[in-house]
């Protein structure tokens, strides 16, 4: 089955191109996107490219199909790549980034001092946003590198696609000092009306932070202030250079999807968003599509074969009785078995005194299979039917379900082949 009338995503090119140097693969959680990025990967770097892959996906199985015994916060290059090109490989540690941002920010002394301090392991650790942002963060830093002729990024999950876009700003906008000078007015002012004033201001931030409350989180943020306040100001300025970065034509954004209602749903919410924000987006990309190489049988055939069969029954005759015409079409002796001559697009099964009831019943049960298997091709294709007719413009690439997980390079390299054939 094909998504009629959307126009199709050709994600060779769009590797190929010399001039796109971030691909962002995005969407709700539970659609593969962290395959999806790590096959783009593989396919770049198989086509010529240096390619880095940035995962936030905390699963082990990336790793181990990328043949790397785990990923960290250094880029690691992948072994068994074809070809001219490059492939390495790394997963976001969040926490990690951060401390680079300080190392890199902050005489040695001071460093030590931000780091040790409770206010700001509770941040760094904690802090609502905090992964996107980091991911944002480490983008920046890779693309600033000018190392790789291609970065693929894999996005946080979140309870919400949308979280991706709004950390950056979110975060950045509390580490721009205002916030934090708010935190430090009580301990300026001090006593208990200090205390009253800054329960009011932990109120609004995560639950983390809060179990820091007593005289002692005073004295740390007052000294996480004094440590961090000229760094604030840098904060909001990597985050804005980082979202300019995203809208900049070498960027495209991937929105990748299942074929079910909840999932495209949320995708034509991303969709729509982008567009809001002038991000570029290059397409659709649809995982698990299921498939089957007998479509000409319908459900409804299926299901009344296999009730026929389970009732002792001749199962959908093309001609007479027994499928055949002439001498042969005259009804048998009895006892003797039945016949079946149907046309190669009907259901020709038949019970009769030679079928073994094993087989009636495993054949029955096949046909079931198939009808189920039907009913959610027809699920899929009316799902995705309505997604299209909201987007029409968005390109979109059909990516097969497969049997089972991708667990080495050449699973990636089967996704990436499907990927760029877009259709099946």
């Amino acid at each position: 089955m094909t998504l009629e009338g959307a126009p199709g995503l050709e994600v060779d090119p769009l590797l190929d191109n010399p001039e796109t140097r971030i691909v962002v693969c995005c969407g709700a959680g539970g659609v593969g996107k962290t395959t999806t990025a790590a096959a783009l990967g593989v396919r770049a770097a198989e086509r010529g490219r240096k390619v880095v892959v940035l995962t936030i996906d905390p699963a082990r199985r990336l790793a181990q199909s990328m043949g790397i015994d785990q990923l960290d916060n250094v880029p690691r290059r992948v072994d068994g790549i074809k070809g001219d090109g490059e492939l390495h490989a790394m997963m976001l540690d969040m926490k990690r980034t951060f401390d680079e941002i300080v190392e890199a920010h902050a005489d040695p002394e001071r460093a030590r001092a931000i780091l040790a301090n409770p206010f700001y392991q509770s941040l760094s650790a904690g802090f609502a946003g905090t992964q996107e942002y980091m991911a944002m963060e480490k983008l920046g830093q890779l693309r600033a590198r000018e190392e790789w002729d291609l970065i693929v990024v894999d996005t946080p999950p979140s309870r919400s696609a949308l979280d991706f876009l709004d950390a950056p700003k979110r975060l950045g906008s509390f580490l721009d000092g205002k916030f934090i000078k708010l935190l430090m007015a009580p301990a300026k002012v001090g006593g208990r009306a200090g205390m009253k004033f800054l329960n009011v201001g932990m109120s609004m931030m995560t639950g983390t932070l809060g179990k820091l409350l007593g005289g002692q989180l005073l004295r740390d943020v007052q000294t996480f202030v004094a440590a961090m306040d000229t760094m604030f100001g840098g904060f909001r300025t990597r985050a804005d250079a980082t979202y300019r970065l995203l809208q900049a034509p070498g960027t495209a954004f991937l929105v990748v999807a299942a074929p079910e209602r909840d999932a495209l749903r949320e995708a034509a919410y991303f969709v729509e968003r982008l567009a809001a924000e002038r991000m570029p987006l290059a397409g659709l990309v649809l995982n698990r599509v299921h498939g089957s190489g007998a479509v000409r049988l319908s459900a409804e055939r299926a299901l009344a074969a296999a009730e026929n069969l389970e009732e002792g029954r001749i199962v959908d005759q093309g001609h007479g009785k027994t499928g055949v015409r002439g001498p042969e079409a005259t009804s048998p002796e009895p006892g003797a078995p039945r016949t079946t001559a149907a046309r190669p697009d009907t259901v020709a099964t038949t019970t009769d005194v030679t079928t073994p009831p094993a087989v009636a019943e495993l054949t029955a049960g096949l046909l079931r299979l198939h009808a189920e298997r039907m009913q959610v091709l027809a699920r899929e294709q009316r799902t995705r039917e309505r997604f299209a007719a909201l987007h029409p413009e968005v390109a979109v690439a059909e990516v097969p379900a497969l049997p089972g997980d991708v667990h080495d390079l050449a699973g990636l390299r089967t996704i990436g082949d499907r990927l760029a054939e877009g259709r099946h």
